[in-house]
């Protein structure tokens, strides 16, 4: 899953397709083996600025417009907290996926506007908001144990709702501490035998990876691909990523030394 970023203040700043040639961002990806564009108009690093419903839109609109004059059989997940946000990305641009940091949590009418959309949902754990989530990180039982309890609540309230095609993310680096993202990453296997449902994982280039070995998101690329592959020998089905042809390489050569 490759990230194209319309905002202009997403955490690694490659990623920022305002003011870029959105189509040769696209195109590049596609060369590079990606399966599916993940796109987000709406900042959800740390401590991000809020932005308008319209405005979230406005940019998502744009972009997609871009990806479909490239594309239109690649696969396209929109990835917003915001119900009105999905509908029009799916009702009018084909979005295929609703990539979804909050779980449903920020906006009511989202699952139920899932389930009538009839899309797959990649259901994320967080508490709070992009503005709050790291005042959130007290897990009396453990993290795994929290985000497992806490993402059944809401995959739960999916199913109920009709949304039967669901990918969980466990969410790194959202409410979490530093050390609570590598346990979190230890017991990755867990989550896969609680929930027997895809498992994507977002560790491309965060601070998980580049406070501990003192390095900039610039030069995490490494690191990444490290976690990457430790993500998949731990039951990983999806990963997000800025560096779609180093993630390709990985997943392949994975998957020719996991083959029977």
């Amino acid at each position: 899953m490759g990230i194209i970023n319309a905002t202009p203040d997403s955490f690694y700043s490659p990623s920022r397709a305002l003011g870029k040639n959105i189509e040769s961002v696209v195109e590049q990806m596609i060369e590079d083996g990606v399966d599916i564009i993940d796109l987000g108009a709406y900042s959800s690093r740390p401590g991000a600025d809020e932005i308008s419903q319209s405005e979230e839109i406005e940019r998502l609109e744009y972009a997609l417009k871009k990806i479909r004059s490239v594309s239109d059989s690649v696969l396209v997940s929109v990835d917003t907290f915001r119900a009105q946000a999905a509908r029009v990305s799916v009702d009018k641009y084909g979005a295929d996926i609703i990539n979804d940091i909050s779980g449903g949590l920020l906006d009511e009418d989202m699952i139920p506007t899932v389930a009538e959309l009839k899309v797959p949902y990649i259901l994320m754990h967080m508490r709070g908001n992009p503005q709050t989530m790291q005042q959130f990180c007290d897990y009396p039982g453990g993290v795994t144990a929290g985000v497992v309890k806490e993402l059944s609540e809401r995959i739960n309230s999916a199913r109920l709702a009709g949304i039967c095609d669901i990918i969980v993310d466990p969410g790194f680096g959202f409410s979490k501490t530093v050390e609570q993202n590598y346990e979190l990453m230890r017991n990755l296997s867990i989550l896969e035998d609680a929930f027997d449902m895809p498992i994507l994982v977002g560790i491309s280039r965060k601070s998980m990876l580049t406070r501990p070995l003192g390095i900039k998101a610039e030069h995490s690329l490494p690191a990444t691909v490290t976690a990457n592959t430790i993500a998949l020998t731990m039951g990983a089905s999806v990963l997000r990523v800025h560096d779609v042809a180093a993630a390709r390489q990985c997943v392949d050569v994975y998957c020719l030394t996991t083959a029977q």
